[in-house]
């Protein structure tokens, strides 16, 4: 029998991860088509830049890395299709075993934009991407105490957010609450960046 080599033990670690990658894309995109059409992106985008991982590191905190810069960088392009319409949405939705889920998530949606970015971006990897502590950090490029702190106040102010009700009603349809979450996220990185 031969020995596996360094690219099948990356291949088998990597095929490991696509449930992770396919989750992590869910939380970012709230679709499961589209998820499944970013996961195979970053995917295949990880497969071709398997070369600039480095073995022994974290290989679940770089794909989430190439996830989640893939997802950003679709949403950068978007910005020119069109918009769903919004009747359009309505018509198509379907219903979840408990019906006042979309509603709760658009007011999760409404209060995360009340949180600074920072604090939005490290509660969204670690609570809808799942990702450890470490691993965010590595994403963020931040310390683990700071991911840490960060989640922590997050946590604390989303929840009296939403035991006071304090956030402001909009017109975004609570069906597109999980899109929302991380396109507000891109915005504030394009904001960023540009400045």
């Amino acid at each position: 029998m031969q020995a596996k080599t360094a690219e099948d033990t990356f291949r088998d670690d990597l095929v490991g991860l696509i449930p992770h990658m396919r989750a992590f894309a869910r939380s970012l995109t709230g679709d499961a088509a589209q998820a499944d059409d970013l996961a195979q992106e970053a995917l295949a985008k990880a497969w071709d830049k398997r070369s600039s991982f480095e073995p022994g590191t974290n290989l679940k905190a770089w794909v989430f890395m190439i996830v989640r810069n893939q997802f950003f960088s679709d949403k950068r392009r978007s910005w020119r299709s069109q918009p769903l319409d919004p009747e359009v949405a309505e018509r198509t939705l379907v219903a979840t075993s408990n019906p006042i889920a979309t509603l709760e998530l658009d007011e999760v949606r409404r209060a995360l934009l009340r949180l600074p970015e920072d604090q939005r971006e490290a509660l969204i990897l670690i609570g809808a991407g799942g990702l450890s502590y470490e691993e965010a950090a590595e994403i963020c490029g931040a310390a683990v105490g700071t991911i840490k702190s960060r989640v922590s106040r997050a946590r604390d102010r989303l929840a009296l957010l939403l035991l006071e009700g304090d956030y402001e009603d909009d017109a975004t349809l609570p069906s597109d609450a999980m899109a929302c979450i991380f396109a507000q996220i891109d915005q504030i990185r394009a904001l960023r960046h540009a400045a």
